[in-house]
């Protein structure tokens, strides 16, 4: 199976970022890891070997990024404002330097957005807020709207709101959205969800599948037993869903 470790400065966000390349082929899976995770995470929990074989037989080719979640949206010490605007940043890396090294590796015209956890949010959120650019979209265990307050997870911008916050919140923007274009888009996107019926933000999954209904996007939201929110979980819902 093909690996391929690549690092380069980003002029965009300031310093080296990181990723590693699964397969030689296929359709392009834009990978985040989780809150803690590192671009090594998906290989670490094992991810990457339950999708050997649809690797090594050509069907998927993983892009697994780094993560700047402690620069931007667990970066407590910093104003609420500017770790929006860290996450900006971010994302204009992943459009402007990781979408583009994508495309110049492989013209499948396929490019699925993934995460596990707060990936999930990253996944949802950039197939979302950019679905010209994303054929399909397939989330575990995620949340969506960072605003929460639900158990043991805060409010990651303490209080503070603003356009930005907003249109980072799928929960909150995607029941608003009337752009004909954009929903368009949305609705040709293959859009998997999955939630372990136990965890914190069944709710909120609950809540953004209705929101995706009532805008006539059609999806498929799975609800799993127990938490399901590790690993173990993650490796089963990859060969069926990616």
């Amino acid at each position: 199976m093909n690996r391929e470790y690549h690092r380069w400065y980003s002029h965009r966000l300031g310093r080296d970022m990181e990723l590693l390349v699964f397969g030689h082929a296929g359709a392009k899976v834009l990978v985040f890891p989780t809150r803690d995770g590192r671009f090594y995470e998906y290989e670490n929990l094992r991810l990457v070997e339950s999708v050997r074989h649809k690797l090594e037989a050509g069907q998927l080719q993983l892009y697994c990024v780094d993560s700047l979640d402690w620069e931007s949206l667990y970066c407590f010490w910093c104003n609420p404002a500017d770790r929006i605007r860290r996450h900006n940043a971010f994302e204009d890396y992943i459009l402007n330097e990781v979408l583009p090294l994508m495309a110049m590796k492989n013209p499948h015209p396929c490019t699925i957005a993934h995460g596990c956890s707060l990936g999930a949010f990253h996944a949802v959120n950039i197939a979302f807020r950019h679905p010209h650019l994303f054929r399909k979209v397939a989330a575990f265990s995620g949340r969506y709207d960072l605003t929460l307050n639900v158990e043991h997870f805060r409010d990651l911008f303490s209080g503070h709101r603003d356009e930005q916050i907003y249109f980072h919140t799928p929960a909150q923007y995607l029941p608003n959205l009337g752009c004909p274009e954009r929903l368009g888009a949305l609705r040709r996107m293959d859009i998997v969800l999955t939630i372990g019926k136990e965890d914190p933000f069944l709710d909120n999954n609950r809540y953004l599948s209705r929101s995706l209904w009532d805008k006539g996007v059609r999806h498929a939201l799975h609800e799993w037993d127990g938490r399901a929110h590790q690993g173990y979980h993650w490796r089963r819902m990859a060969p069926l869903y990616l």
